[in-house]
């Protein structure tokens, strides 16, 4: 019978009795010493050890918020994280592992007291403040140092010159800053440098890790992105023959891409993205066999695709997009057959879509060629034997025909992005569409142009987009009025009708839709009243409501957005989506309903262009949240409330071009807005209008003479006058010559007719162009 005597935080010094017999021919044997092995692993001091009284102090003094379950009464290699060793006569401390306890504070200088400790593990807590100076000259026998996901700043510790033991060093997501300076005998030791998301700054530090003169480096994971490091990648990266990770994007990199890096025989993933990295993508780039992801996004990379990419054929993720390459899709990535996400979005490719052959990606779950502009053909029929695909982005190119009902293959398809495309039937595409039962997202922007808004009678019927968050149909210039399907799309979060000839009353049933916090119905020929039911909408006026389900609402690929009065802007999550309702530049009317005062999580209420009347209400002060505000080109009157300088957080404001009187708010953002989000009232006063002061305007001079009745009644006379015998002389012309003035008028009406024919296609186009320069739609 052995005895195991383990005493940490688990076990609490509890002594497990582990009877083993003694037979080389039992299996149970085997398995007994194996459990005997990992518990010397887990533990290596014995229960009646006591730790060294200055381990004991030193753990104390360190005082973490909120305080861990540490009595001084007790030993503190018993201690909840706490773990020791024997060194002579002592049991000293050489673990201390703490992640995920929600502890805060600083990091308290007589943690350096620790000497023996050789693991250390403080990571996704919130400490806060610099590091002690000496930390490392102090624990020169730490091989694991992992504080990352915390607060920390200043600069990192200086490292001794002497050789260390250090092997693992993840100080990601923090706040650091400075420089890294790293000496080559500490260098040699490492295996992992993670120093991601932070602030340091200054030239790449790779020739510290990667320049020391020869190639038995042990780093195998380096990983410098999301700082402010600048220059060129260094020269010496060969150096690190055993480089598994390398990562540098999201920095301010510039130059090539080194030619060395395509000796490192086991890279597996190359992260840049994120700099102005620029050149071609050299051809040695086949000789990374090994690798998994190749991640150069958001740089100047430009030329082809490397024709041989195929000869990767362990490639799981390739990422080149917002980049200019050029050229056709290689054919010989088909041969990377392990591939399941491929993202070449904003570049210059071209070709035949339809010709490509997906039906060799069997692991395809996401495929983004979007906003290349130049893709042609229809929808590839191979792709829909990517049976795994989550996410579809072909936008902005120019592939044409229709939707086919092969698409409904794809059960797991839940983002589809078709939009600035030539597709037609938009009938066919929603009724084929409402077959994919998981799509979450399904934005067919810009096609169909000019047709009726899908809304036959089958489609109501059809038990489809139940799962259904986000719908973009701007831009098609569709005719009809709202469909009335769209009642059924309960789990709606975004919808966007912009850019159509929409006609018709805004359905007020739109507003019952439990999660809908997006609506962008601008740009339309909507007539009516604003809809009372939009104020009672529940995921603009309650939080309980939509806000939980908008915060689980991630995408599978991002969404472009362009919305009035907005930046082109790029969303992940639902969740980032501002909350808002555009209805501006359609034919609404009536008075805006003060009941618009409970929608107090709105951000953006934009009415411009419209012929609203009655006064501002005042209700609009309690949208605490809104940003901007757009009444602009209406017919409102009256005063703008004062009470609106308390909505703190908006940042755009307009009522231009209305029939408003009265002194302008000052104060709160009111004092930010200039001239232009007052113009066109004659009435307001105050800064920042041209009207300074408020005085009552001088009325117009009286008519020459004291304005006496006689004289006004002269002048009705005569112009009555005047008026009749114009009158009778044409008549009596018209009856002369009838048969020639209606022929005269048959031809007026045919150039009339001619004219207005030819204002309304004018107009087509222009709002056709206007569009496709503004792009303000989802895609």
């Amino acid at each position: 019978m052995h005895v195991l005597m383990i005493g940490n935080s688990n076990f609490n010094g509890m002594a497990f009795i582990i009877k083993m017999k003694h037979n080389k021919a039992s299996a149970s044997s085997n398995y007994n010493k194996l459990f005997l092995f990992f518990g010397f692993l887990l533990l290596p001091c014995s229960a009646s050890a006591a730790c060294a009284q200055v381990d004991h102090a030193s753990l104390l003094s360190l005082a973490f918020k909120p305080p861990l379950n540490w009595s001084s009464s007790t030993d503190c290699c018993s201690w909840e994280g706490v773990s020791c060793q024997q060194d002579d006569d002592d049991h000293r401390v050489v673990r201390l592992w703490l992640p995920w306890r929600r502890l805060s504070g600083v990091i308290s200088p007589s943690i350096t007291n620790l000497t023996h400790l050789t693991h250390l593990n403080l990571s996704h807590n919130s400490f806060s403040g610099p590091l002690p100076n000496d930390l490392f000259s102090s624990l020169s026998r730490l091989q694991v140092l992992d504080l990352s996901y915390n607060r920390l700043t200043g600069h990192l510790p200086v490292f001794p010159s002497k050789t260390t033991r250090l092997e693992t060093l993840n100080l990601s997501r923090n706040l650091f800053n400075g420089s890294i300076v790293v000496p080559a005998a500490a260098a040699a030791t490492l295996t992992t440098f993670n120093v991601r998301v932070n602030n340091f700054a200054g030239s790449n530090p790779i020739s510290f890790f990667c320049n020391n003169g020869s190639d038995h480096t042990s780093l195998t994971i380096l990983d410098l992105s999301f700082n402010k490091f600048t220059g060129e990648i260094p020269p010496g990266l060969g150096a690190c023959s055993k480089l598994q990770v390398f990562g540098a994007g999201f920095n301010n990199l510039s130059g090539y891409l080194p030619g060395e890096i395509f000796d490192l025989a086991d890279l597996e993933e190359l992260y840049l993205p994120g700099n102005r990295l620029s050149g071609h993508i050299g051809k040695g780039i086949v000789l990374l066999t090994k690798l998994k992801i190749l991640e150069l996004s958001s740089n100047k990379f430009s030329g082809p695709i490397p024709s041989n990419v195929g000869k990767l054929s362990r490639l799981e993720n390739l990422r080149l997009s917002d980049n200019n390459f050029t050229g056709l899709l290689p054919p010989s990535l088909t041969n990377c057959t392990n591939l399941s996400t491929l993202i070449l979005r904003f570049n210059h490719l071209t070709g035949d879509l339809s010709a490509f052959n997906f039906t060799t990606l069997p692991r395809l779950t996401t495929l983004d060629l979007g906003n290349n502009n130049f893709f042609t053909g229809e929808l590839p029929q191979s792709l829909y034997s990517c049976k795994s695909l989550k996410a579809i982005r072909l936008a902005s190119n120019q592939l044409t025909g229709q939707i086919s009902p092969e698409i409904v293959a794809l059960k797991s398809l839940s983002f589809l992005s078709l939009s600035i495309n030539n597709l037609t039937n938009a009938t066919g595409a929603i009724r084929i569409l409402m077959g994919c039962k998981n799509l979450t997202t399904l934005v067919l922007s810009k096609n169909f142009l000019l047709e009726p808004v899908p809304d036959d009678e089958n489609l109501a019927e059809l038990d489809g987009f139940l799962n259904l968050k986000v719908l973009a149909l701007g831009g098609c210039q569709f005719t009809g009025q709202v469909p009335s399907w769209f009642a059924k799309l309960k789990n709606l979060q975004a919808l966007d009708l912009s850019y159509n000839l929409i006609t018709g009353s805004v359905p007020g049933w739109l507003g019952s839709l439990p999660y809908l916090f997006y609506m962008d119905l601008s740009n339309n020929l909507f007539e009516g009243g604003f809809p009372t039911e939009f104020c009672g909408m529940p995921a603009l006026t309650s939080e309980e409501t939509g806000d939980h389900k908008v915060q689980k609402s991630f995408l599978e690929l991002p969404l472009f957005v362009k919305p009035t009065n907005a930046t082109n802007q790029q969303y992940k999550e639902l969740s980032q989506f501002r909350r808002a309702i555009y209805m501006g530049n359609n034919l609404l009317n009536g008075t805006i309903p003060v009941q618009i005062g409970q929608l107090r999580l709105l951000h953006v209420l934009d009415f411009r262009h419209n012929n609203f009347t009655g006064s501002i209400p005042d209700q609009i002060s309690n949208l605490a949240n809104l940003e901007i505000l757009d009444f602009s080109y209406n017919h409102l009157s009256g005063a703008i409330p004062a009470s609106l300088k308390s909505l703190n957080f908006m940042s755009f404001f307009s009522v231009a071009y209305n029939d408003l009187q009265g002194l302008v708010p000052s104060g709160g953002q009111f004092d930010t807005f200039t001239i232009s989000s007052f113009e066109g009232n004659p009435g307001l006063c105050g800064l920042p209008t041209v009207r300074l002061t408020c005085s009552p305007q001088t009325p117009p001079p009286p008519p020459v003479g004291g304005g006496s009745s006689f004289n006004g009644k002269l002048l009705t006379g005569i112009i009555t006058a005047i008026g009749y015998g114009i009158g009778f002389g044409i008549g009596f012309w018209i009856e002369i010559n009838k048969k020639k003035f209606l022929c005269n008028l048959k031809c007026i009406f045919k150039t009339c007719r001619s004219l207005i024919n030819q204002m309304t296609k004018r107009i087509q186009k222009f709002c056709t162009t206007a569009d496709q320069q503004n792009n303000d739609s989802v895609n």
